[in-house]
């Protein structure tokens, strides 16, 4: 029997084959869709554009302040002049917390948050003093840095005063001339703040006489001699064991800490 020719093989696998697949046509429906989203995404930025920067609900109405301990909120709102309608996306928070550290040198620290949609938080620190400068019936308070921040007319309770006993001449000159008076002021800042709890609550006033001439007087007429303001752990906890050893001492050297002595009684 004779084979198929050519011919109708090839129309036999044609047949079998079916009709050819139809073209897809993800290609335009992904460009539309890209198309879609890029209209959206056009329209949804000119509408945040406009809310943070034409819109009235988005405009500082209020300031709050918070932190203040002698400060009041009245005073920081106004050396803030934080400007009150205007958009809250412009207001220049490094120029406002630059103001306020200026204006009053009490503030240790501030942050200007946007509160949204309509306010601004003005988040203070205040300095702390550690020490006051009694001159001219008033008193410099002076915070755990050594800067002098404010005058006061009263004394806060509790802080001891610095006397600043050196003399341009004679055997403390050296020591003022090399370190100078400010120096000299952040080394009684540290032995201030390192002092026992029991002490510190106790001290009237800090003397310095030159850098490793510090020294204290208590309330009840005790005195210390501290040194200088290194190894002040050391010193501080040799202190406390030291009075606790002689509680009817009038007078503690801790100078050398490995070696303290006390007197009196």
């Amino acid at each position: 029997m004779a084979g198929s020719t050519t011919a109708e093989r090839g129309e036999r696998q044609q047949r079998s084959s079916g009709p050819p697949p139809p073209v897809r046509r993800f290609g335009q429906r992904h460009v539309r869709r890209i198309i879609v989203s890029a209209v959206a995404l056009v329209f949804l930025g000119s509408g945040a554009f406009w809310l943070l920067y034409g819109s009235d609900l988005v405009r500082v109405e209020r300031v709050s302040v918070s932190g203040t301990r002698v400060l009041t909120p009245a005073q920081v709102r106004g050396a803030a002049e934080v400007p009150l309608g205007e958009q809250l996306i412009s207001v220049d928070t490094e120029t406002i917390e630059a103001r306020l550290a200026k204006t009053l040198p009490r503030i240790d620290t501030v942050d200007v948050v946007r509160s949204w949609p309509d306010g601004i938080a003005l988040k203070v620190t205040e300095r702390t003093p550690v020490l006051l400068v009694h001159k001219g019936g008033k008193f410099i308070e002076v915070d755990d840095e050594g800067v002098r921040f404010a005058t006061v007319s009263r004394a806060p309770k509790g802080v001891p005063a610095l006397e600043l006993a050196i003399s341009r001449t004679g055997s403390t000159a050296a020591s003022l001339r090399r370190f100078g008076e400010n120096r000299l002021v952040r080394e009684a800042v540290r032995v201030a703040g390192a002092l026992p709890a029991s002490v510190a609550h106790a001290t009237r006033s800090v003397k310095v006489r030159s850098y490793d001439d510090i020294s204290l007087e208590l309330t009840d007429g005790r005195t210390v001699d501290w040194g200088s303001s290194e190894k002040n752990a050391e010193k501080s906890r040799t202190l406390t064991a030291l009075m606790k050893a002689e509680p009817g001492a009038r007078h503690f050297d801790v100078g050398v800490p490995t070696a303290p002595a006390s007197s009196g009684s």
